[in-house]
């Protein structure tokens, strides 16, 4: 008989689940990272070629066997198509079904229940092979004794804090930071975006508010034309052909 090695089987993002039914602590751990998403949707509304996930698990090949994904609050992948063909979208993400692709990009909220952002999680982005790891702790930071916000880059096969705020992350040609904004009718310190000369991006709701304030401010313009014009009328008649 020939002896041989059985291949592992290792089961598929449609049999795998997508999350570990844990609810988040609070909704800044759904609502930052789906700003950035939605920011981002608005920067690069021409490219395919990224994938921001929300809530959502990142498996690997011991995760795929045991059936045990890392959860990140949100994660941006670069060189993976933005949308899958597949009426039902991404399930999770499978590394094996993303070519091999780990997240540039890994973001943590923080919350009141502490979850291993600092060291257990930290480690399995480590082994992951994520490049840049984000953590937002605006409230916890004193317990945990970091940062509110904090940026590591994967260098030698370690996480070393990168210094200046917004972030510059040159592999996707923006810088993260922290901002003063209202989002969903909420005054309060966001995540954002930022342009390599430390500019903002604007969120959707503040590019629509924009478009509103033009569009007053042209129909305003149009209205004391059209007053100018009716002045002249009535005291020299009717404009010249």
């Amino acid at each position: 008989m020939l002896d041989y090695n059985k291949p592992e089987y290792l089961p598929s993002s449609e049999e795998l689940p997508c999350s570990d039914d844990t609810p988040v602590d609070n909704e800044l751990q759904n609502l930052i990272p789906n700003l950035l998403k939605a920011i981002l949707a608005l920067i690069w509304q021409d490219r395919w070629d990224w994938f921001f996930g929300v809530d959502m698990g990142i498996y690997d090949r011991t995760g795929q066997i045991r059936r045990t994904p890392i959860i990140p609050d949100g994660f941006l992948s670069i060189g993976v198509p933005r949308r899958k063909n597949d009426p039902k979208g991404r399930l999770s993400y499978v590394l094996l079904e993303e070519n091999n692709v780990s997240p540039t990009l890994v973001l943590e909220v923080v919350s009141q229940t502490y979850g291993g952002e600092y060291d257990k999680k930290m480690a399995a982005y480590i082994q992951l092979g994520v490049l840049y790891y984000v953590t937002y702790n605006p409230d916890y930071y004193q317990r945990d004794k970091h940062e509110p916000f904090e940026v590591y880059r994967l260098e030698k096969g370690k996480y070393v804090r990168q210094l200046g705020e917004p972030a510059w992350i040159p592999e996707i040609g923006l810088g993260i930071g922290r901002g003063q904004g209202i989002h969903e009718g909420w005054q309060r310190e966001w995540l954002y975006w930022f342009d390599q000369q430390g500019n903002r991006f604007l969120t959707p709701e503040e590019l629509a508010q924009q478009e509103s304030i033009r569009a007053e401010q042209e129909r305003q313009q149009r209205e004391l034309v059209e007053q100018l014009l009716q002045r002249y009328r009535e005291r020299f008649g009717e404009l010249p052909e």
